[in-house]
């Protein structure tokens, strides 16, 4: 379901309109979303992104222009996530805080990455596939595990092919 307070920029593709969950959010000019994809208000997605399938990028997350989000990846918002507060009652949004998180332009962030709130994904980063991200990661580098770890640079991979 796309809720009409999502901003659309031209020329969004977005796959199966009606099996992805879109709402108070900004989507950039061209970006591309694959199917099964959760973008929640106050999120913004930069130009000519890629979004991949079953991607959740909830409040608080900013992606700039040019980013990949791979398939499964999952950003989070909250630092101290509990269900209940100390009285034994549900939390409501006012019990919580939202923390930001920034992607920079360029980054591409790899399969069933998981992206902890409050950190930067510096320009050109890359996140390999089924990392966790803990810190912020440096511009142009590659980085790999759990918790992601810098192992290189993005030049020094693409000097390789």
């Amino acid at each position: 379901m796309i809720s009409k307070d999502a901003k659309l920029g031209k020329n969004v593709k977005i796959y199966h309109k009606e099996i992805v969950n879109l709402y108070g959010c900004e989507i950039g000019d061209n970006t591309k979303i694959a199917i099964f994809v959760e973008i929640q208000k106050n999120a913004k997605i930069g130009k000519n992104c890629k979004i991949e399938a079953f991607a959740f990028i909830p409040e608080g997350v900013t992606i700039e222009d040019e980013v990949f989000v791979g398939p499964h990846a999952c950003f989070t918002n909250d630092k101290l996530p509990r269900a209940t507060n100390k009285d034994g009652k549900l939390k409501t949004g006012q019990d919580w805080e939202v923390t930001k998180t920034l992607v920079k332009r360029r980054a591409s962030i790899g399969a069933n990455a998981t992206i902890l709130c409050g950190v930067v994904i510096g320009k050109n980063a890359l996140v390999g596939a089924g990392s966790v991200v803990t810190k912020d990661v440096p511009d142009n580098s590659i980085v790999v595990g759990n918790p992601a770890k810098v192992i290189g640079k993005v030049k020094d991979l693409i000097s390789r092919k």
